[in-house]
């Protein structure tokens, strides 16, 4: 009896980690939102996403960020053309495929990450307010960890 209520509890306990991880991802990404919007950046956060993963990549292409973001390539390319429109990123011939571009961060696409990044830290400082840099590393392992089991293995951060 002992051992099947051990079960059930350990059972319950893993039903209920969908609970906080909903919480904590909808409280991080509002946080984040918040934070964009009142410092009157108007950009989606998908093209945050492109910006920092072009910034990432060196050599990066439409193609690779596709492949991270898990989003369709006409979407990227969208996203991608407004980037350029506005100035935050240039595209050039990719010397090694003709059939691609590399795409790199102008200055102003430089400022404006690093206006966003600013933000990110603010929102994690806040988010981790009170917690010991130990129980923060802690999480940080857990949570790849997490991610890495359900997404078939460690992915490039």
């Amino acid at each position: 009896i002992v051992d099947t209520i051990n079960l059930m509890e350990i059972e319950m306990q893993n039903l209920s980690l969908s609970e906080p991880l909903h919480r904590l991802t909808h409280a991080y990404k509002s946080g984040l939102r918040r934070a964009i919007r009142e410092s009157q950046i108007t950009l989606p956060i998908t093209h945050i996403r492109a910006l920092k993963r072009i910034n990432a990549v060196t050599g990066c292409t439409a193609h690779s960020i596709v492949q991270h973001t898990q989003r369709d390539k006409a979407q990227i390319t969208r996203v991608l053309n407004e980037l350029q429109a506005n100035g935050l990123i240039i595209k050039s011939d990719n010397p090694n495929d003709r059939r691609s571009q590399l795409l790199k961060l102008t200055p102003a696409g430089d400022q404006m990450l690093e206006q966003i990044q600013t933000l990110e830290k603010e929102t994690t400082a806040l988010m981790t307010k009170g917690m010991k840099q130990t129980d923060v590393d802690l999480f940080i392992r857990f949570a790849n960890t997490l991610a890495d089991n359900l997404s078939g293995g460690p992915r490039l951060r």
